[in-house]
């Protein structure tokens, strides 16, 4: 299993002082991400925003997925809403979302599934971690998945819409612009995994 390791002391603020910024390290507002080694073991703290600023800061930091497979062989994909920044629109992972400073991977992956799906009662099953590096941002995405065909409830803020996908569905949309580019590469890393599940 894939853990967090949090020093025993507060982690450094980010961005750390330098000559173009001296003085004391100030957190943005907003969201608090530990920033993490691939292995998991955290050495900083700082906001969502510095994590994810134009800037080219490149910082990584944790966030956990969420694979809803039933026992049909159908993945629950959900739809992200017209609000998101990033890829509106675009179909992706059934849960995903960022670890919160402090947290462990198991508590956001509850939280997120609670505040994106309604869905508290599920056995998730760790399929690995790996680095996820876009223009802007930098992810240590930790995957699980969850067998079953839960009642969900999508929050209409995250999530637009979601439905049951076969693997044949998926396979058709890529590349089409239909998924987000991270669930398609994510897809092709553990397809094999989740059909095992089965």
């Amino acid at each position: 299993m894939f853990e967090l390791v949090y020093p025993s002391e507060p982690a450094p603020v980010y961005p750390r002082p330098s000559i173009e910024r001296p003085g004391k390290p100030v957190l943005l507002p907003g969201e608090i991400l530990p920033l993490v080694q691939p292995n998991g073991m955290v050495y900083g703290q700082a906001s969502r925003m510095w994590c994810h600023s134009i800037f080219g800061c490149k910082a990584l930091h944790p966030v956990v997925h969420l694979h809803l497979i039933d026992r049909f062989g159908k993945l629950y994909l959900q739809k992200r809403s017209e609000q998101k920044h990033r890829f509106p629109d675009y179909w992706d992972t059934a849960v995903g979302g960022h670890v919160t400073y402090g947290e462990q991977l198991m508590e956001a992956l509850y939280r997120e599934a609670g505040e994106e799906l309604g869905l508290s009662s599920f056995n998730p099953i760790f399929l690995g971690a790996y680095p996820y590096e876009t223009g802007r941002d930098y992810e240590l995405v930790v995957m699980y998945a969850a067998i079953g065909h839960p009642d969900l409830a999508p929050d209409n803020a995250e999530v637009t819409e979601g439905r049951w996908w076969s693997f044949e569905e998926i396979a058709d949309a890529m590349g089409k612009g239909v998924l987000t580019p991270n669930f398609e590469d994510e897809f092709s890393r553990i397809r094999k995994q989740l059909l095992a599940l089965l």
